[in-house]
């Protein structure tokens, strides 16, 4: 008896001694018995302060491994929003003999007196310290210990002055390939020193006034000595700030003043951003369009939409294959883009990667004309031919365009403009206008908002009832046809790679008042486009076919009622990592809060959050669902007419230990918000030396001064609305 049950139990298929077996196998696979090929791959994804403060110590073998140089020679500190001075201090010293790259970008919490330890990393030879406290003497000490040094980002900060640099710190500068500056200050910075430059990006961020009030200009002592060179460049990119500061394109003129004498026969990428609707005007933009066009190795393009003409811009692409083309807010040019790309304008259009064709959110747009041929409207035919041509594009930006599909008989066949997107199987990104999902605009739609008859009677009809305004359609109003996703459904089907979609309605422009300001007095009527109208929760619903999802803004779209879409989305795109929703269905009330509850308990990999709703309640519930988003890093809460919980609030802080941005636009009183900020800030500053909270009323008249004394870096990321889709800073990554 005894052996026919040892035989029973011995035997490998009894499930108690399977068990057995598979807990004693897991047992003894330990970290040392892997191999060292298979350790690195998994070290691979700690963060660099816990490698080498924690991991390192557990054993010998981790601390050879920990130390290795495919580990320790390209270093990313900007994460590490956990870590202060002195574990910076100690990393650094760890990391002397190894790092060659190294990026403190948007480490605004650290100390000056910590960047001067970098002095001991004598292999770097590119390093970022933009967003860090940098003063033109430290920066002097640390050139000059860099020897090695051959490319430099940093903040041009209020005091910087380049005559304080030693000898051979502007030696050094001399032998730089590559410079980003911050310019948060009227200054060349240090680019007259560098006569070596291949790639040069700037970015401006200067505001007309100062916190005291004083106006700020552009005097620059322009001698031989302080002119930029620029003999050697072969990448310029120049990006201003969001908001009307006519001091930054003031002196982004004297940085192209050079380009007006001579331009860089070695010139292959030039970006030019200028946000709001009155660029400044450059006399050189035509001579420089010729000279692009002759030396045929133009590979990204963006440029302001008063600078050239058509035949400017059709001289510069011809003979060239561009990799990166931006036309935002450039209607009078996307005929000769299209032109030139579809008609053999430039010499290889395959080679295409990233296209930016989006428009403004305040152009004026008649009601439901369905009329084809105005600027903004996107002909599905030629955008057929354009994806049949540039097949290896990967970002596309039609953001605030408009595409009308009509679903009747008689069109010659004209595909969707899903179905032509669907082609792009290599896109990876792709901002649309809402009404791009839409099937068609049905009978009801026509006859509502596109009877002639509709406007004279419009005085007889009583008027909307103030409120929310719930549809009822009656028998002798045809819903929309049940396949009115089908057009979505191919687009997402085609493109599996797609990591990051944004789909904004037509007029939509976020409350902030850093979004360009002087736009607001002619933005378009909400609800203007009737078939961005018809899109709604069966839309986002259909999202869930996008697996690798990561990145995902819903904004303007009136058609959502109860928001439940979003929840199969955050069920079946278990990557999502970034959600921006703004202005979703009626702004009267907030209609979709129990489906965004439910949502949110899903979003278990999130890690930014930006939601701006009017009549937003973040009370207890919401945050208690928040907290299911263990990951969350950045927050940003933005709503006219809101109220939030102060206790519901810190609680949610407390429990969400990785959040390091915290921004609350929303109603409530002055004193309110600044005693929940003050009492966030001392708490867990200490253990959290990144934390950036920001609440304050949004209708107070000095939010304005609050959004422009906050960091640019951390505004840029998750407060201020804008698209990241086909954005081209630069051609390839610096870090």
């Amino acid at each position: 008896m005894n052996s026919t049950k040892t035989e029973k139990l011995g035997h490998v298929d009894h499930p108690r001694v399977q068990d057995h077996c598979e807990d004693d196998v897991m047992s003894s696979v330990g970290i040392s018995s892997l191999s060292d090929e298979i350790v690195l791959c998994i070290l691979h994804y700690v963060p660099v302060c816990d490698l080498l403060l924690n991991v390192a110590r557990v054993c010998r073998k981790l601390h050879v491994l920990c130390h290795d140089k495919t580990l320790l020679t390209h270093v990313c500190l900007s994460e590490e929003y956990t870590a202060s001075d002195l574990p910076v201090r100690h990393v650094l010293k760890q990391l002397a003999n190894q790092v060659q790259s190294l990026s403190l970008s948007g480490c605004y919490w650290l100390s000056g007196s910590t960047m001067e330890h970098l002095a001991r990393c004598k292999a770097i030879k590119r390093l970022d310290l933009t967003g860090c406290h940098l003063t033109s003497l430290r920066l002097s000490r640390l050139l000059v210990s860099l020897s090695c040094l051959n490319s430099l980002a940093f903040d041009v900060a209020p005091g910087f002055n380049s005559a304080q640099l030693s000898s051979e710190a502007v030696d050094l500068l001399s032998r730089l390939s590559e410079l980003r500056q911050t310019l948060l200050t009227p200054s060349y910075g240090v680019v007259p020193c560098c006569s070596q430059l291949r790639r040069l990006a700037l970015q401006f961020d200067i505001p007309d006034v100062t916190r005291e009030g004083i106006g700020v200009c552009c005097q620059l002592m322009v001698g031989q000595s302080s002119v930029p060179h620029y003999q050697q460049l072969e990448e310029f990119s120049a990006k201003l700030a969001p908001g009307e500061a006519r001091v930054n394109q003031t002196l982004l003129l004297l940085y192209l003043a050079v380009f007006s004498v001579h331009v860089p026969e070695r010139l292959k990428v030039f970006l030019v951003s200028i946000p709001g609707p009155n660029p400044a005007h450059w006399p050189a933009a035509t001579p420089l369009a010729h000279c692009l066009g002759n030396h045929s190795s133009l590979e990204a393009l963006q440029l302001p939409r008063s600078w050239w003409d058509s035949m400017s811009l059709e001289r510069a692409l011809r003979g060239n294959s561009p990799k990166h083309l931006s036309f935002s807010r450039c209607p009078a040019l996307w005929t000769q883009v299209f032109r030139s790309l579809l008609e053999g304008g430039v010499r290889d259009a395959a080679r295409l990667i990233s296209l930016n064709l989006s428009a403004t959110s305040h152009s004026l747009y008649p009601e439901c004309s369905g009329i084809r041929g105005g600027e903004d409207h996107l002909v599905a035919g030629t955008m057929s031919r354009l994806v049949g041509i540039c097949s290896k594009l990967k970002h596309v930006n039609l953001m605030h365009r408009h595409y009308h599909h009509e679903n009747t008989p008689g069109l010659d066949g004209e595909p969707h403009l899903c179905a032509s997107l669907s082609r792009l199987q290599h896109v990876r990104s792709l901002a649309l206008p809402a009404c791009a999902l839409s099937d068609g605009c049905n009978t009801y739609h026509n006859s509502a908002h596109t009877s002639p008859s509709s406007s004279l009677l419009h005085g007889l009809r009583k008027g909307p009832r103030v409120g929310l305004q719930v549809y009822k359609p009656s028998e002798t109003e045809p819903s929309l046809p049940r396949d009115s996703t089908s057009g979505l459904a191919q687009l997402l089907a085609g493109c599996p790679l797609l990591e990051t979609l944004e789909l904004i309605g037509p007029g939509f422009i976020s409350t902030l008042p850093r979004l360009e300001p002087c736009t607001r007095a002619c933005i378009e009527p909400r609800g203007m486009c009737a078939w961005a109208r018809g899109v709604g929760d069966s839309h986002v619903a259909a999202l869930q076919a996008l697996p690798r999802l990561r990145r995902l803004t819903l904004a303007g779209l009136p058609g959502i009622h109860k928001g439940t879409g979003l929840i199969p989305v955050a069920k079946h795109c278990p990557n999502l990592q970034a959600l921006s929703l703004a202005n979703l269905g009626s702004l009267k009330m907030m209609n979709y809060t129990t489906s965004l509850l439910d949502t949110l308990r899903l979003c278990t990999q999130l890690q930014e959050l930006r939601l701006e709703q009017p009549y937003l309640s973040a009370n207890a519930s919401f945050f208690e669902a928040l907290s299911c988003c263990s990951r969350l890093r950045r927050l940003c809460l933005i709503s006219r007419s809101g109220t939030f919980d102060p206790v519901a609030t810190e609680t949610f802080v407390a429990r969400c230990q990785s959040l390091c941005v915290c921004h609350i636009f929303m109603g409530g009183t002055l004193v309110a918000c600044r005693t929940l900020q003050k009492a966030l800030i001392d708490r867990y500053s200490a253990e959290r030396p990144a934390l950036s909270v920001v609440i304050f009323p949004l209708q107070h008249e000095d939010l304005a001064v609050v959004i422009r004394d906050t960091p640019l870096t951390l505004l840029d990321k998750i407060t201020l609305f804008q698209s990241r889709v086909a954005q081209t800073p630069l051609l390839t990554p610096w870090w």
